[in-house]
């Protein structure tokens, strides 16, 4: 089982044994942090983001909105950053050379050895990052609401998170991964990168995508695995919810319509940017750690309103050196419904293209608020009935996010108690 992630290094977890933990985190400055920082201190401290270490300093930040590179030379498109207010520096006397300890839900997380605090250029880094400086694309709102400072410095994880149900059961960390896709014996693994529940058009680029990865394997033994790899993060209102998300792309594996030993289904936690092209490379780089031969993308991957054209996100790896990934892009097209053909096809493989009939995002939410089951050709019914039941078990009678579920819901990870 190898090792290596991206940038040719060895995956290794940031994580202390609890006994020297408990010694290592006494008489530290605590200071509490927010769900994204948390969520990205688990993504650096099991090796999700490798090589990254900890929070970045800034001549990473300035390599990456300069070159889309690290200072070292290795692709890499999204700043990691840990922000702190100017008064929060001085009132937790933060300086270099420091070590601090994060905590989160008011329970020790992570050691931070600070290495530098720093400032940078917000409206420089949203610019360089999304490629506008609107604020009101998501991914510039949230750069701007980034404090004035920037802490850098490596991240060592003191206390293991517990992953709550529904999600404990798809939480993989990439060493666990690996050893998943070894013990099915896959030698080729194609990850879908998702944030929606799956109507058909989702299942077919999943199964057009194995094929097209498959390639020249023989099909009999099955040696390769589609896995589904759920973003859950930061929602807004009218997004899916997460539990909803996972549950219903896993009981296409359970309902038969992937065979049990060609697809998995996990999860990540990451808060989308919706940097479009940027965003591509970033998902290639985190499944690259995850251990994966290949990642589909599909049509306007991780875009957001009209600010990438549609197929930007396929076009960007032409502008990488060669080597800077060790994933293969699967760049794939539309599917849709053609109704001469009767049948569902590939965007390009009839000539009916005036008949298009596509599941547009708009139509498939009205086919869900509506509650009529719709024609298998669009949803599964297993999945539009498990909708529903995830919607009363966990989304207060909605599938969809609102304020309530925003003010209510269940963590999707805890911190367990412990003394510091």
């Amino acid at each position: 089982m190898s090792l290596i992630g991206h940038g040719n290094k060895e995956i290794v977890e940031r994580i202390l044994p609890p006994a020297e933990a408990a010694a290592k985190i006494k008489g530290l400055k605590a200071i509490p942090v927010r769900s994204q920082i948390a969520s990205e201190i688990i993504g650096l401290a099991y090796g999700f983001f490798s090589p990254l270490e900890g929070f970045m300093g800034r001549a990473d930040v300035d390599a990456v909105c300069k070159n889309m590179t690290l200072a070292d030379g290795v692709v890499w498109s999204i700043p990691i950053v840990f922000d702190m207010s100017e008064d929060e520096v001085r009132q937790y006397g933060v300086k270099e050379g420091d070590s601090v300890l994060l905590t989160y839900q008011d329970q020790p997380m992570a050691i931070m050895e600070v290495s530098e605090v720093y400032t940078y250029d917000k409206q420089a880094m949203a610019k360089a990052v999304y490629g506008t400086d609107e604020a009101k694309h998501p991914g510039v709102a949230r750069t701007y609401n980034y404090k004035e400072k920037f802490v850098g410095g490596r991240i060592t994880l003191v206390n293991k998170p517990v992953i709550t149900p529904p999600f404990d059961k798809f939480f993989l960390t990439p060493l666990q991964m690996r050893a998943k896709f070894a013990e099915k014996g896959w030698q080729r693994t194609v990850a879908h990168q998702t944030r929606n529940v799956p109507h058909t058009g989702h299942e077919w680029l999943c199964k057009g995508s194995w094929l097209q990865t498959n390639g020249e394997l023989p099909v009999e033994k099955l040696l390769t695995g589609v896995v589904v790899n759920a973003i859950i993060g930061d929602k807004r209102k009218g997004d899916y919810i997460d539990e909803a998300i996972i549950l219903c792309h896993d009981v296409l594996r359970t309902a038969g319509y992937f065979r049990e030993d060609i697809h998995l289904t996990s999860l990540t936690f990451w808060d989308m940017r919706y940097a479009g092209p940027k965003e591509a490379i970033f998902h290639a780089i985190l499944r690259t750690n995850l251990g994966f031969t290949h990642h589909m993308f599909g049509r306007d991957h991780a875009g957001v309103g009209t600010y990438y054209d549609i197929y930007d996100a396929h076009r960007i790896f032409d502008q990488l050196p060669a080597g800077a990934l060790n994933i293969k892009p699967i760049r794939v097209l539309d599917w849709w419904y053609c109704p001469l053909c009767a049948e569902v096809t590939y965007s390009g493989l009839c000539g009916h293209a005036k008949e298009k009939k596509s599941f547009s995002g708009t139509l498939i939410r009205s086919i869900i608020q509506d509650g009529v089951k719709p024609p298998r050709l669009i949803f599964r019914p297993e999945v539009f009935d498990l909708i529903a039941e995830a919607a009363e078990k966990y989304g207060f009678g909605s599938p969809f996010v609102t304020d309530e579920y925003l003010a209510k819901r269940n963590p999707v990870f805890t911190m367990p108690a412990m003394s510091y």
